[in-house]
């Protein structure tokens, strides 16, 4: 990945609405708490980071974070979200540029749960443990190198977009993990996968009890491989890969 951030991750537009995005998340939330924890963990801010910007105790955000400290206010939620935002821009705003692909677009951007770049490869076999997976299909291809990976919410992105669209949830590079959540069977997103001339390194399902047999078959004849993570939350399934990828 190169050094120098493209100008959309400097661009105050892009980062106004990634604050949008992320206080209208956490305002809406039924775990209110939660939500900060997962975007304080997808900015890498530590407690106490995040507590020095904002004046406080760390024991504050761990209160917040936890339920133990009623639902923030609008205005500490704001003062969280630049607090992120301002961290992120001291080292070098990588979440931002992570994001900014994806915030071009206020659409694609509303499918995108997650998406992280890698300063360096990861094996696609890493992912095995790491989504708690099993591997369903591909596994002669699981040496390959994975540079990023992003969580889509797979209805929206079926029901919202043409396989054209679609290719724009690649983020920097096609060579990366695609997460589809919130499916039955995996069909839909392999027949869209099928249809675009882009395709991932690796694909990871989440939600489906069963994956259907023309889903496999199509992976097997694109040659991606296959995972299904048995995290029972997305939330969790996105923790566990911020924090070990």
């Amino acid at each position: 990945m190169p050094d120098e951030k493209p100008e959309l991750a400097k661009n105050p537009t892009i980062k106004q609405r990634l604050a949008t995005k992320i206080a209208g998340e956490i305002v809406l939330s039924d775990s209110p708490g939660k939500t900060l924890k997962k975007w304080r963990e997808i900015f890498k801010a530590r407690q106490n980071e995040v507590a020095r910007f904002l004046k406080v105790k760390p024991s504050v955000i761990s209160d917040y974070e936890s339920g133990r400290r009623k639902s923030p206010g609008t205005e500490v939620v704001r003062k969280f979200v630049n607090t992120l935002l301002s961290l992120d821009e001291t080292k070098g705003s990588q979440t931002i540029f992570e994001f900014s692909n994806m915030l071009a677009g206020d659409a694609i951007f509303e499918i995108i749960l997650d998406i992280k770049e890698f300063t360096k490869p990861v094996k696609a076999e890493d992912f095995v443990d790491v989504v708690k997976g099993t591997v369903l299909c591909g596994q002669p291809f699981l040496d390959r190198d994975v540079f990023g990976y992003t969580v889509v919410d797979s209805l929206r992105a079926i029901v919202e977009f043409s396989p054209l669209e679609l290719a724009k949830i690649y983020g920097s590079t096609t060579q990366r993990a695609l997460v589809f959540t919130k499916i039955t069977s995996g069909r839909s997103p392999m027949i869209a996968i099928k249809l675009t001339s882009l395709k991932p390194a690796l694909i990871i399902f989440h939600g489906p009890q069963e994956v259907d047999k023309l889903a496999i078959k199509l992976a097997e004849t694109e040659k991606i491989p296959v995972i299904l993570s048995n995290y029972p939350t997305v939330d969790e399934l996105i923790s566990s890969m911020r924090a070990k990828l």
